[in-house]
């Protein structure tokens, strides 16, 4: 039981299918030998919606109001949630969108503070939470603001398929411009490293995605191939990063290029998850990368019309959770690697690996 990880879950909006997806997801007895799950949300909410699912076992849960107090046997629920809070499933309503960010909050809080491992964040509604004084455009950006890191990437991940995107959530016209060889190559490094360092593999190959219609062919549909995105390749592959490219985006997918690479780095969010969850729908992940804490969520949104119908798939929950759990480990499996590499200069200028021989 001490090497289980304490995985926190946000409910989400919830009138959507978070509670559906949370709970199929968490009934598989198999899912609490491997974590010790706690759901930031109400207990009366679970209720409701466990009422509405015919085909799973029994889920024994366990109520609490701090995260350390986290049964290792039990599906966790940390009440947050005000007990007033209205049910209306496939509905978007002030109620659920508050919902959701008092949810949000006290999972980042919990995540930030150590009470919980992992996070993995239910399906929300931007717009209403926004509505409701959210003020941001994501959990991409709520976390990078939360944790104060200087960038974060959304990188969409599925066994055979991780996709990083330059420019996340802002509207399309504004793409072009918000794309600079700085940019680029900082994504590029960014996903090199999270690759290393959160997915095992070692010297990733990143294919680059173009932003026009057929690269640009020539510069007849745009020039920001050879202008930006091509320069931070080149730089990129200075730097000992194994990028390649820029590719267009349909015949790169339509082909199934995507294969022979590691990872993928998309323009913008459309290009990359279009394509992504036409191939990966039913087990992707959305992994924000740079954070010091570890944060999934599945690849869906809310879903009002299935909610309330039993009729939500849990797959990308259940693959949530998963990634969530094999990126914490990868990542002290590869922080235990880099320490023990470190090397101590002596004073005759031979070098010493930590624990190792002295090095001529």
């Amino acid at each position: 039981m001490s090497n289980k990880l304490t995985v926190g879950i946000t409910q989400g909006d919830s009138n959507g299918i978070g509670y559906e997806v949370i709970i199929k997801a968490l009934a598989d007895e198999r899912m609490l030998e491997l974590c010790t799950p706690v759901i930031y949300g109400s207990s009366k909410i679970f209720g409701f919606y466990r009422k509405q699912l015919h085909n799973i076992g029994q889920v024994n849960t366990n109520v609490i109001s701090n995260a350390k107090d986290a049964h290792p046997k039990r599906v966790n629920i940390l009440n947050c949630i005000p007990e007033n809070t209205c049910i209306e499933p496939g509905l978007s309503t002030p109620d659920a969108a508050r919902a959701a960010i008092v949810s949000l909050e006290r999972g980042v809080e919990d995540l930030k503070n150590g009470e919980i491992d992992v996070l993995v964040t239910g399906p929300i509604n931007k717009r209403a939470m926004n509505n409701e004084g959210f003020g941001f455009t994501g959990h991409t950006e709520y976390l990078k603001t939360s944790f104060g890191t200087d960038d974060v990437t959304m990188i969409m991940v599925a066994e055979q398929l991780k996709v990083g995107i330059v420019t996340s959530h802002i509207p399309l016209k504004d793409v072009p411009g918000a794309l600079t060889v700085e940019k680029i190559l900082t994504k590029l490094r960014a996903l090199k490293h999270s690759m290393e360092r959160d997915f095992g593999i070692h010297s990733p190959k990143i294919a680059v995605l173009g932003l026009n219609p057929h690269c640009g062919d020539g510069g007849l549909l745009g020039d920001e191939e050879q202008s930006v995105i091509l320069p931070a390749i080149n730089a990129a592959t200075d730097e000992g990063i194994l990028a390649f490219g820029p590719y267009s985006a349909d015949g790169f997918f339509g082909l199934g290029n995507y294969s022979r690479y590691d990872a993928i780095l998309a323009m913008y969010h459309d290009q990359g998850l279009a394509p992504f969850k036409a191939i990966a729908f039913e087990s992707g992940v959305n992994f924000t990368a740079g954070l010091p804490a570890v944060r999934t969520s599945p690849d869906h949104g809310t879903a009002y019309e299935k909610a309330g119908k039993d009729v939500a798939d849990p797959r990308s929950m259940i693959s949530a959770i998963y990634t969530a759990i094999d990126v914490y480990r990868n990542r002290q499996a590869y922080d235990e690697l880099v320490e023990n590499r470190m090397q101590v200069k002596m004073p005759d200028n031979t070098i010493k690996p930590k624990g190792g021989k002295i090095i001529e």
